[in-house]
């Protein structure tokens, strides 16, 4: 009988996938369950949900699930029982052939807890086969002078079944001339001989017809025959007789088709037709027949088909040798299968994420793979590895499964994808690898706020400014993506002046465009201070703050406004006396006039409009024409003029600097304008300056007049202002010069 070792890793053949960061506990008990063959669907196998410690109606809640990486899914769970049922037919003998047992290993996955469960499930054999025969009819030609005690070995029967299914016995119908003897062979083979029991006498009966039959020892017992035809030959005085009894041989693998195994040889001392020795397989599978072939007269067996040592190993043979006279003899033949590393490592990626969060903590699994090489030794000893360069690690947990993992945080703003090569290698020489990819995208977390290009920023609007009118507009930037970088604007609630700030001023939450609600009037309002928010859309959102100086610019909207000499209330002509003596050059009265506006817009010049005598009388330009300012006309703090007792500080640098200073200056000009005119300047008395070095230009001489008000103005220039307590050209001013009268007569002159 011919029979190889069985077919390797049969109780792999239902292996369930790994999902994303689950790894088998160690220590944790398998469960168990059998099942017959040949069950209907939904067959009920075992009750899974107790032996997984929950209740039926949680395998969908915590998403339950096996899955096969075979070609078919042999089992299910019920959704609503809990059971684990059979999801179709089930043939023992398809999926582990002749094996003494049958187990289908799988993997149940409790996706909530990240949990493996091992599952194994034996498939008992049922007598669904009945022995059988190879052939229809045996022949077996014997000669008349074949001695009492001769063997002649006869054709096996074969049961997929095993255990008492299987074949057990053989009977021979009953005759007078021959009775059946079984011998036992490797892996519990019977093999059928059939004995001669007396001599025979072709004269009398040249054929004898016989039926062998083959029971196996199952419930009720099948059976199957096969008529033996023995024909008697004529005298033929030897038995073919090999060199060997047992051939054995191994061979790698790898051997091409037409490749010579060995040599087999029977010889016969017989002459003629009786001597010579044709060759043929007996009791081999039709597998076996595939592979090997045997050359009939010369006893050569070659490769016809390929050798792979990871599905059979090892076959054994029977061949027959069997002169022209019909006498025969057997010899074994057995060949081993060497391994040579010819497969490559296979990488499955059992469980993958194509995903996952920036800033998730090393040790976050990725994927979970498992790597197999159907070689065997070293062939098959395999190593997996990742470029070092990446962010990641590759795990073994168990077995052949390895898991990939970070091994530090990823940052989405740095590198937003990975492509990661998985490499597999073989420990063969030369040793065989195999690459995989895995792609895996870096998902945004919301780690970055809003951000400002500045610290702060300053917008200016003219006064008068339309309503609704945009003036500036802020930009922030956020490195993150999607929601978590779409930002809106708003302004941090404040008052001004006792009014909301949302009175004055408004933002448009996409753009960042700032937006006058009111008209502003410089001489009201000159600046603003606030703050913009830009918040982001994230889950919990980010934000950010910058602050922004709004300040308003002045417009020539006032009108110069005189201040002395005033009109009279009544509507008559104000009337100003000079003495008749009076030189050129004699103060008649100072016309004093303000304006509203700042800056340029503030400068003002006099002159007559109409005059009697155009030549008699003239009005000088007070503001003067200036030459260019000097480009550091500025105070030192040290030199920073202030009112009577006050400090001027610790500050450095210059001043003015800055266009509210520069306003300052000329507020407390005319401040000590207006005192001195009344005579209580505290910046300065008698002769001498004002608080105002000379180095600084022209001198503005300010004149105690009583009731007169001064406006002088010093237009960032590099002028001085000084009190002339003395006399003016060489003259002491009249008490009386500049006085104001009202009086319908003119004084001569």
């Amino acid at each position: 009988m011919g029979n190889q070792l069985p077919r390797l890793d049969r109780s792999g053949l239902v292996l369930l996938s790994v999902f994303l960061g689950t790894l088998r506990e160690s220590g944790a008990g398998q469960i168990r369950y059998s099942v017959p063959e040949e069950t209907d669907k939904g067959f009920f196998v075992g009750n899974i949900s107790k032996d997984l410690g929950l209740e039926p109606w949680e395998l969908a809640e915590r998403r339950v699930r096996i899955v096969s990486r075979g070609k078919t899914q042999l089992f299910a769970l019920h959704p609503r029982s809990g059971s684990l049922i059979t999801a179709g037919r089930i043939d023992r003998e398809e999926l582990c052939e002749t094996m003494s047992s049958c187990f289908l290993n799988m993997e149940v996955l409790v996706e909530d807890t990240l949990k493996i469960y091992g599952v194994e499930v034996e498939i008992m054999d049922i007598n669904d086969n009945a022995p059988s025969f190879g052939e229809e009819e045996i022949e077996i030609k014997v000669s008349e002078h074949a001695t009492p005690g001769s063997r002649f070995p006869l054709p096996n029967a074969r049961d997929p079944d095993v255990g008492m299914n299987a074949l057990q016995r053989y009977q021979l119908n009953p005759n007078s001339y021959f009775s059946l003897q079984v011998r036992g062979g490797t892996n519990g083979a019977k093999n059928p001989e059939l004995v001669l029991e007396g001599g025979l006498d072709r004269e009398k009966e040249s054929a004898h017809l016989l039926l062998l039959t083959a029971l196996d020892g199952g419930d009720p017992i099948r059976q199957g025959t096969v008529p033996i035809r023995v024909v008697v030959l004529d005298v033929n005085d030897h038995i073919p007789k090999f060199t060997q009894s047992v051939y054995q041989v191994s061979v790698p693998e790898n051997l091409s088709s037409g490749t010579r195994v060995l040599m087999v040889n029977a010889t016969d001392p017989d002459e003629g037709v009786n001597g010579e020795v044709v060759y043929s397989f007996r009791n081999v599978e039709s597998k076996a027949s595939e592979i090997f072939h045997l050359d009939s007269r010369t006893g050569e067996v070659s490769i016809q088909g390929p050798l792979d040592f990871e599905k059979y190993r090892f076959y054994e043979m029977e061949i027959q040798g069997q002169d022209g006279g019909g006498l025969s003899t057997t010899a074994k033949m057995l060949i081993t299968i060497v391994d040579v590393n010819d497969n490559a490592p296979e990488i499955t990626i059992t469980s993958s994420t194509n995903s996952v969060l920036e800033n998730s903590p090393p040790g976050t699994v990725i994927a979970l793979l498992n790597v197999q090489d159907q070689d065997s030794g070293e062939n098959g000893q395999v190593s997996c590895f990742i470029p070092k360069h990446l962010p990641f690690n590759l795990e073994k947990t168990y077995g052949n499964y390895y898991k990939l993992i970070t091994n530090r945080a990823l940052d989405r703003e740095q590198i937003q994808s990975y492509n990661i090569t998985l490499t597999a290698t073989d420990q063969g020489s030369p040793p065989l690898s195999t690459k995989t990819h895995i792609s895996l995208n870096v998902a945004d977390d919301n780690d970055n706020p809003p951000t400002f290009a500045h610290s702060s920023y300053s917008a200016y609007i003219p006064e008068n400014n339309p309503r609704g009118a945009s003036f500036f507009s802020v930009t922030a930037l956020d490195w993150d993506s999607k929601e978590n970088a779409r930002v809106t604007y708003s302004l941090v609630e404040d008052t001004i002046q006792g009014v909301p700030l949302s009175s004055y001023i408004s933002i448009n939450s996409d753009t960042g465009v700032l937006y006058a609600l009111c008209s502003f009037d410089y001489e009201q309002l000159r600046d603003l201070q606030l703050q913009v928010m830009a918040q982001d859309s994230g889950d919990p959102p980010l934000s950010s703050n910058v602050s922004l100086s709004i300040f308003v610019l002045d417009q020539n909207d006032n009108a110069p406004e005189i201040l002395y000499p005033a009109l009279p209330t009544d509507g008559s002509t104000g009337v100003e006396l000079a003495p008749r003596s009076a030189e050129p050059g004699y103060l008649v009265t100072k016309v004093v006039a303000v304006d509203r506006d700042s800056g340029q817009n503030a400068w003002l010049s006099y002159r007559l409009l109409k005059a009697s005598e155009p030549g008699l009388f003239v009005v000088g330009l007070h503001t003067g024409e200036q030459a260019p300012p000097n480009t550091d006309w500025r105070f030192s703090q040290a030199q920073r003029p202030g009112t009577s007792g006050s400090q001027n500080g610790d500050e450095t640098g210059t001043w003015p600097n800055n266009q509210f200073d520069t306003e300052m200056l000329q507020a407390m000009i005319l401040a000590s304008a207006s005192e001195a005119a009344d005579g209580s300047s505290t910046l300065g008395g008698g002769a001498g300056t004002m608080g105002l070095s000379a180095r600084y230009g022209p001198q503005f001489t300010l004149q105690h007049v009583p009731d007169y008000r001064q406006n002088v103005y010093i237009p960032g220039s590099n002028a001085t202002l000084t009190n002339a307590a003395g006399k003016r050209d060489g003259k002491a001013p009249a008490g009386g010069n500049g006085n104001k009268k009202k009086s319908g007569k003119k004084e001569k002159k």
